[in-house]
């Protein structure tokens, strides 16, 4: 498990988290939701040990964060970043196999990587340079070399952390990336995911994190946040919740519910 207790977080001494304490479980989705500036990729970069927290603790599988060296971290955990730039002409092969840079050399495998790129459906076009690639198809490379970093079979928890996955992806491969988190639950992983799309975190996630203004304002199950009053509090604008007609436990967004300068969304509880 990741636990933050406390945590603190300023920058020109102007607060960006206040006090937050959040945790994450292996084989849990928790989603992280909120209006521009809320402090999501902050806490993410936190909670990965990209940066320092001003005060407070956070652990990994009981470990301080700050006592692990890099290749530790590695080892526990992966981060797909919302822009990753590649400045070198390397191939979709290549990149995707930067991910095993963290395996004990006498481990690494091939086999991996095919199962990786086979489950993210890059392997069409391996040997295409990735700068030769879509938006979309750049992102599913990337996640690729993530998941290959911690998709060795470990006796410990492992953790995968997403700062807006899907943002350049159509509607099938944002569902394919939700769908291959889900099995990665089973691996004994935990994922943090930023998303933006209401719909595809009331479908998908176990846990939901409300941010505003520096703090979570809620976190608890899709039923227990994603109510009316909630949302309107956290985005400033008036949200709708509605009974979807047929489809249980689902959240649906769609440009054509803008009715009265509302925003519906709909889901139907169990």
């Amino acid at each position: 498990m990741i636990t933050a207790n406390g945590i603190h977080f300023c920058l020109k001494n102007r607060p960006i988290l206040e006090e937050i304490d959040v945790s994450i479980s292996s084989g849990e989705l928790a989603v992280v939701l909120g209006p521009n500036g809320a402090g999501k990729s902050t806490l993410l970069k936190l909670l990965t040990g990209e940066q320092v927290c001003s005060n407070g603790k956070i652990t990994i599988n009981g470990e301080a964060i700050e006592s692990l060296k890099t290749n530790e971290l590695a080892k526990y955990r992966a981060v797909m970043p919302q822009h990753s730039v590649v400045n070198f002409p390397f191939s979709v092969e290549e990149i995707v196999g930067l991910g095993a840079l963290s395996h004990d050399k006498q481990t690494r495998s091939s086999q991996l990587l095919e199962e990786v790129m086979k489950l993210t459906q890059v392997e069409a076009f391996r040997h295409r340079m990735i700068n030769e690639l879509s938006g979309g198809e750049r992102q599913r490379v990337h996640l690729a070399r993530v998941l290959l970093q911690i998709w060795e079979d470990k006796p410990f928890p492992r953790y995968l952390f997403l700062d807006e996955p899907t943002s350049s992806m159509d509607i099938a491969q944002q569902h394919l990336v939700l769908s291959i988190v889900q099995q990665l639950k089973k691996r004994n992983i935990g994922v943090f995911a930023i998303l933006h799309d209401l719909n595809l975190a009331a479908q998908y996630a176990d846990k939901i994190l409300l941010m505003k203004e520096g703090n979570i304002r809620y976190s608890g199950s899709v039923q227990e946040t994603m109510q009316e009053e909630k949302l309107t509090e956290i985005y400033g604008h008036p949200i709708s919740v509605l009974p979807h007609p047929s489809i249980e436990n689902a959240l649906l967004i769609s440009s054509e519910a803008l009715v009265n300068n509302k925003q519906y969304i709909s889901f139907k509880t169990a």
